[in-house]
This record gives structure tokens, sequence and C-alpha cells, in this order.
């Protein structure tokens, strides 16, 4: 049988590309959720196996310059010295306890460094009455390595130092107006100490949303759908044909 001039007309020739272009972009997609699902799997191994790890000291500052997310963030670490705990700094958190503030406090290392830690959560009108313990004098604490975050979210609202309003722990910027010039550029997610007090810590998010199967599974049967729509297409054509 021999094939139609219509199998050749332009109409033909852009339903050929459309599909070409539509299939390998959804195989595209789902390609790069393939890639993602590893990244993520191997991201929650690496959170998992760190939480649980024995603690190591934190990172001075010889090593600050080289922390990154991928080798150091969750990290568990000790840190001794003492809190300044006059110099509290509020960060406004939607909370299991309804509004709430982070409690982030300068503590002040041995060695005369300075890493904010984040001490837990605090209901919001306890937190803004100072409501809540202070620790002073010579301490040991216990915590995940977090790094700063200096990008807001979407929806997330500015920090506005000038003000004395914070909504995400930014530490260039809280220590900047601080006026701490040898600080740590992560910050210490301090571990649970008093379950029934406030701050309230060990509230680290630590599970992460994987639906990048789901995602490359949905790109994939979309390809399939351009396919089998191109496939049908092409019998139409020959059906005419005949």
């Amino acid at each position: 049988m021999r094939l139609s001039p219509r199998l050749f007309s332009l109409k033909m020739i852009i339903a050929t590309l459309l599909a070409a272009l539509g299939i390998a972009g959804f195989m595209s997609l789902g390609f790069w959720q393939v890639n993602r699902l590893h990244w993520k799997l191997d991201l929650i191994d690496r959170v998992d196996a760190r939480i649980h790890a024995d603690p190591v000291a934190a990172p001075g500052p010889a090593d600050w310059a080289g922390i990154t997310a991928e080798k150091d963030e969750y990290t568990r670490v000790t840190l001794k010295g003492a809190f300044l705990a006059d110099q509290d700094i509020l960060i406004y958190t939607p909370s299991d306890f309804g509004p709430g503030d982070w409690v982030l406090t300068p503590f002040q290392r041995d060695d005369g460094t300075i890493v904010m830690v984040n001490r837990g959560v605090v209901p919001d009108n306890l937190a803004r009455a100072g409501a809540y313990t202070h620790v002073t004098g010579p301490t040991e604490i216990t915590g995940l390595l977090r790094r700063s975050e200096d990008q807001g979210w979407l929806f997330s609202r500015d920090n506005d130092p000038e003000n004395g309003k914070w909504y995400r722990r930014d530490i260039g910027s809280i220590t900047a107006a601080k006026g701490f010039a040898n600080a740590a550029p992560y910050f210490v997610d301090q571990e649970l100490t008093d379950p029934t007090g406030w701050p309230r810590g060990g509230k680290t998010v630590v599970s992460f949303r994987n639906a990048h199967l789901s995602y490359a599974l949905t790109w994939f049967a979309l390809a399939g759908v351009v396919l089998l729509g191109y496939a049908l297409v092409l019998r139409l054509e020959f059906k005419r044909d005949t």
C-alpha cells in the first residue's frame, strides 16, 4: 500500500513535531524527578544518620568558610561557653502551640566566638513578656547545626532589623544587627532539655516530603498519553487512505 500524501501534509508535520516535543518534554521532566527522588532519598538517609550520631564539637572559625548543607547541616554538635541571656532575638513562627517565637540567644564560646543558638519555641504571648527560662553561667549544649535562612520563601515576610522584627533565622543579619564581629555563619537548634518548660527545644523538622516518584510517574504517563494520541492520529490517516 502506498502512503497517502496526507501523511506528509503540513497538518501531519505539525502534529509530528508537537508529539515529539511533548514526549521529549514530559520524558525529560520525568527523568528530572527520578534524579530528584535519588537526591531526596540520599538527603533523608544522610540526615537520619547525622541526627542519631554522637555529637562533635561545633565548627570553629577555621572551618566556617567550608561549611556546606550537603556536608554539615543537621550534624549533632556541642558548644561550651555561656549564653548572653540579655540579647535574645525573637523570631515569629507558627507552632504546635499556636502563634509562637523561636528564641535565638547568642552563645559565647570559650574561644570568644559567637554562635546563635535556637533554644526552642515559646508561645508568642509568653515570649513577648519574657516569661521563659533564661540560662546564665558556664554551660554546655547539644543541638543540630543549621544553615542560615538567608533567603525567604514565596510568602514569607522580610526581616525588619531596624524595628527589631524578625521572621526568619537570617544569621548574618542578626549578628550584624547585634554588632558581633566574630560570629559563626550557622546556628544551632538546641535539643529538648525541659519537656514542660519554655523554650521548648527539639523542634527541628527532620522529615522531608518526598513525592518525586509520583511526579515522575505522572510525567511519564503524560508522555505515554501524547504517544498514544499521536498513534491514533496516524491510524486515522491510514484509514482515510484505504
